[in-house]
């Protein structure tokens, strides 16, 4: 099974261009810090612009939020970062004259759908501000213990 980690990744840079609005914002600094490579970052820094979420000007190092970071979710940022709208996925390629084949879709359609807006329910109640704020905890606590060693 192959994972996404767009949905990361769009996280990833959208805090790491508040949290380092004083420094390095240039698509290399930030690749470096998620261990990719720029065009990359730049194509998802792209989508990122396209759904206002970044504001980014041609030929300037100075991406800034779109908003406040207290009103972009992680949902918001799942929509624009990910293709593929669901988390889980039916097999379509079933025996539909076995008794299991030819009525597992049907069933696991309706959970996976529950499933899924379960999910974005709670996307949406994860602001990147919760998201900043935990990430700059975490090194506060981090540094403290670096600190007593």
């Amino acid at each position: 099974m192959k994972f996404s980690n767009k949905l990361s990744d769009g996280v990833h840079i959208l805090a790491y261009v508040e949290i380092c609005k004083d420094g390095d914002l240039s698509s290399s600094a930030i690749a470096s810090s998620i261990e990719s490579n720029p065009s990359l970052v730049r194509r998802m820094m792209s989508r990122l612009t396209k759904a206002d979420l970044l504001e980014s000007s041609p030929g300037k190092v100075a991406p800034k939020l779109g908003r406040p970071a207290s009103e972009i979710t992680l949902l918001d940022v799942y929509q624009v970062m990910e293709d593929n709208h669901n988390l889980l996925h039916v097999d379509e390629k079933t025996n539909p004259a076995c008794i299991v084949g030819g009525n597992i879709q049907q069933t696991l359609t309706g959970i996976y759908q529950k499933i899924q807006s379960d999910a974005e329910k709670s996307m949406s109640q994860v602001t990147l501000q919760s998201i900043i704020d935990d990430i700059l905890h975490n090194n506060e606590q981090k540094n403290k213990k670096t600190e007593q060693n």
